[in-house]
């Protein structure tokens, strides 16, 4: 699980330490465990948010861990060609390549502790896939795409882009060093990441060594979420047990405590968080397959946009795997 990483984290900005006694540790909500099945045109995934109420992911929409999987050649898969319009897409590839093509004419490439960032806004086509290269030779391939709704006042606006490099992420550790923290969006104790946003949200993807504990100061009028990519340990100061593809929500509080188990798998070298929370933005949800609005009508208007061609026509020139 490459990322973004450090030779050394000790060199790195640290946390402070919480003081027990003044801080209140959130504690764990709900304990999910994300079921799997297939996105696209059969990429495995674990639908992260499974299970949850709407009101506990607010401003989150969705969430699906991409992999982990090893390709053999031939095997690699991506989407068609799909709609989006109400909410942004935060794609961030752990490890493996992935192209990206809009009907708008952009496009790019992301690869290891990379970000795209698309505000759909009031519509758009697009397409991920695999690159020509990875098609033929096979490969590793692990991500994530979350769903960020926008409020209202924001549903319609141009869709846009952020391309973020996994070199842009602040990277910190805690007081021991037992962590390395990556942030992706938001701010942890000072320390922004480079997403820019309409809610004001948090994402920090944190690799948790063997044995360390995480005492992570969190905004008290942001939710907090917590996601174990890989490894297992204790979230809450409970200590409730938890493992890869499962999802911990938390109640109120202003800091966040998860401990890595103390041994791993053979196969897992450290524990792997991807930890999310944000403003709740408190309005109607309206969600049914690519669109996110606030009402049912709202949402038969996207679907016909789509069907008359308003969000947009795929390119002539397509990526060489969709003809």
């Amino acid at each position: 699980m490459p990322a973004i990483t450090v030779d050394d984290v000790l060199v790195l900005p640290r946390l402070p330490r919480l003081d027990p006694a003044t801080t209140a540790y959130r504690p764990v909500r709900r304990l999910t465990t994300a079921p799997t099945g297939y996105e696209g045109e059969g990429f495995p995934v674990r639908r992260a948010f499974a299970g949850v109420p709407m009101p506990e992911l607010d401003p989150f929409i969705h969430l699906d861990q991409m992999g982990e999987v090893d390709y053999a050649p031939g095997e690699p898969k991506g989407t068609p060609w799909h709609p989006h319009r109400g909410f942004e897409t935060v794609t961030y590839m752990i490890d493996g390549t992935m192209d990206h093509q809009d009907s708008l004419g952009g496009g790019g490439t992301i690869t290891n502790g990379d970000t795209q960032w698309m505000t759909a806004g009031g519509g758009i086509l697009h397409i991920e896939a695999p690159p020509e290269q990875l098609v033929m030779s096979g490969g590793l391939f692990h991500g994530l795409q979350l769903w960020v709704n926008l409020p209202r006042v924001a549903k319609m606006i141009a869709p846009k882009y952020q391309d973020i490099r996994g070199r842009e992420s602040a990277l910190v550790t805690t007081p021991d060093g037992g962590s390395l923290i990556r942030v992706i969006a938001g701010t942890v104790e000072g320390h922004a990441g480079p997403g820019s946003t309409h809610t004001p949200i948090n994402l920090a993807h944190v690799t948790l060594q063997p044995g360390a504990r995480l005492d992570l100061p969190w905004q008290p009028d942001y939710n907090a979420l917590v996601y174990v990519l890989a490894g297992r340990g204790t979230v809450g100061a409970e200590q409730r047990p938890i493992r890869i593809g499962q999802l911990a929500t938390h109640g109120a509080g202003d800091a966040l405590r998860v401990e890595a188990a103390p041994v791993q798998d053979s196969n897992i070298p450290a524990m792997e968080l991807f930890i999310m929370g944000g403003r709740p933005i408190r309005e109607p949800v309206a969600h049914y397959g690519p669109f996110v609005m606030n009402t049912r009508e709202e949402l038969m208007q996207a679907f016909e946009d789509f069907q008359k061609g308003r969000l947009g026509v795929i390119p002539a020139e397509r990526l060489p795997h969709t003809d």
